[in-house]
């Protein structure tokens, strides 16, 4: 799907996405998500894209940044000096965007030692699609995989409020 074709239908949908996530029939949709999940990944290329690295910065929690130090072989408190910020929560993100651990071919200099945030990221297999609706309203904007997944759903149970035509 082409990149403005499928932002411009996340964008359009998203009151549709939002009364499917919060009035759908839960089961219906977890039991459907892993099979649009493998699907979506086989079909798109996360590395074509990386929108997550350059727009988002997953939360880097104590057990992250202790693994992450490790493998750059510096201490902890360099890499929370050097690419770490708090955020209104409280949590360590990244101080820029993109990532700083992003190179310029899309790959990840720290893949093995990312983040949990980032190996979990879009979170398409997981609940949290479903528990936590303003998350995946920005992620269908953001990442093709979740507008491809969310689209699925919507296949299989319509929104009754803005609804999509197909």
């Amino acid at each position: 799907m082409l990149e403005e074709k499928w932002e411009k239908e996340a964008k359009e949908h998203q009151k549709a996405y939002k009364y499917m996530l919060e009035r759908g029939d839960k089961n219906k949709m977890l039991a459907a998500m892993p099979e649009l999940h493998e699907q979506a990944f086989a079909q798109i290329d996360c590395l074509q894209c990386a929108n997550c690295c350059k727009n988002h910065s997953p939360r880097f929690k104590q057990p992250d940044i202790k693994r992450i130090a490790k493998a750059l072989r510096i201490k902890e408190g360099d890499l929370v000096a050097q690419y770490l910020t708090l955020d209104k929560d409280g949590d360590y993100v990244s101080r820029q965007r993109p990532c700083p651990f992003l190179a310029e071919d899309n790959t990840c200099n720290i893949y093995e030692d990312r983040p949990s945030d980032c190996a979990r990221y879009p979170y398409t297999d997981e609940d949290v699609l479903l528990k936590r609706v303003a998350l995946t309203l920005k992620n269908a904007t953001i990442c093709p995989i979740t507008h491809q997944v969310l689209e699925g759903l919507l296949a299989i149970q319509p929104a009754k409020t803005g609804k999509v035509a197909r």
